[in-house]
């Protein structure tokens, strides 16, 4: 790999350098791991020490510290790692196929310049994708599908009839897109399936994680908002409008019919009751589960989740609970006696 100096690195991403600017990079690693030739990055204040031992050449962090690695400057560190990644390694590149013979294409259906459907691919009636789309073995685009410009559809992804989808969207292997939302009527301890008339849509630059499922509404849309990155193994019940930025952690689930703001972080395991309206900039923490609405800005905790201030209070003192049970019924013993 030919590498690029740290001065030509720091140009890239708007940064300075402290040391040698002639440093020449390679490849980027960890604190832990980086040796010669290659940069690493600090973006959590708790790994400072770190810095000062880590073989790497060059260390990218947002302020001057002790260390035998030459240093990056760059307001946002971890922003600028992303960009210096890219530009030495790239992302994955994507063979030029064409239109495979051996994959299953509607007559009606229509394509744009430069896409690429692979072997066993199979693309419905009145499918239409937009240029430089990608579509693996084995995924399944269904009838009138829209899709919008270079957007990947990973092996073994389904998108089912009538998904809307943006620019520059991304779906992994295995998702579902579009499917039925969990909707039946019970009728003297019968379950009666509700048909899903809604659509998903899913916005410009989308990020489906691999196995994760995505509803189609009952009535009203599923939509996805731009931008948004949803993990592995996510859920995303019928009828949910999620806001634009939002990042969903390997193992949320999202009931049906929730209403969700911009820029919004469920961590893992997280997940939501049905009908709940969540403002901007919610963090809701792993494991968490949440019951109600939640204001713009809200961090919670928990199941049922509570604020994240009175939610530590409240789960510190569970271990000692047990003590505190022993002591107020020795109390209420010492009251009895005082009483009789």
């Amino acid at each position: 790999m030919a590498g690029k100096t740290l001065a030509e690195l720091a140009e890239h991403v708007g940064g300075t350098v402290v040391g040698d600017g002639a440093t020449v990079v390679t490849a980027v690693s960890t604190l832990e791991n980086a040796g010669a030739g290659e940069i690493t990055f600090l973006s959590n204040e708790k790994y400072f020490p770190l810095v000062k031992e880590t073989g790497a050449s060059a260390v990218i962090t947002n302020r001057e510290t002790e260390s035998n690695a030459a240093l990056l400057i760059a307001e946002d560190a971890y922003y600028a790692f992303m960009q210096i990644v890219v530009l030495l390694h790239g992302h994955r590149e994507h063979a030029a196929t064409g239109l495979s013979d051996r994959a299953s294409i509607a007559n009606s259906a229509k394509f744009g310049k430069n896409c690429n459907v692979h072997d066993l691919a199979t693309i419905g009636d009145g499918a239409v994708l937009g240029d430089n789309c990608i579509v693996y073995p084995g995924a399944f685009i269904g009838p009138d599908v829209t899709m919008g410009e270079s957007c990947i559809i990973y092996p073994n992804a389904v998108v089912f009839d009538g998904t809307v989808i943006g620019d520059r969207v991304i779906i992994q292997a295995n998702a579902t897109v579009g499917h039925d939302g969990y909707g039946f009527a019970t009728h003297k301890g019968v379950h009666y399936k509700i048909p899903q008339i809604g659509r998903a849509i899913l916005e410009d630059d989308v990020e489906i994680g691999a196995n994760s499922a995505i509803e189609r509404g009952t009535l009203e849309d599923t939509v996805i908002g731009a931008g948004t990155k949803i993990g592995d193994s996510v859920t995303i019940g019928h009828g949910t409008k999620l806001g634009a930025h939002c990042l969903l952690v390997p193992q949320v689930g999202i009931s049906g019919s929730n209403t969700i703001g911009h820029h919004c972080v469920f961590a893992g395991q997280s997940a939501t009751n049905g009908h709940v309206t969540i403002g901007n900039m919610v963090t809701v923490g792993g494991q968490s589960g949440v019951t109600g609405n939640l204001p713009d800005g809200a961090t919670v905790f928990g199941t049922p989740a509570l604020e994240i201030s009175l939610a530590k209070r409240a789960y510190a003192s569970i271990g000692s609970l047990p003590e505190m049970r022993k002591r107020i019924r020795k109390l209420e013993k010492q009251l009895k006696k005082m009483e009789s």
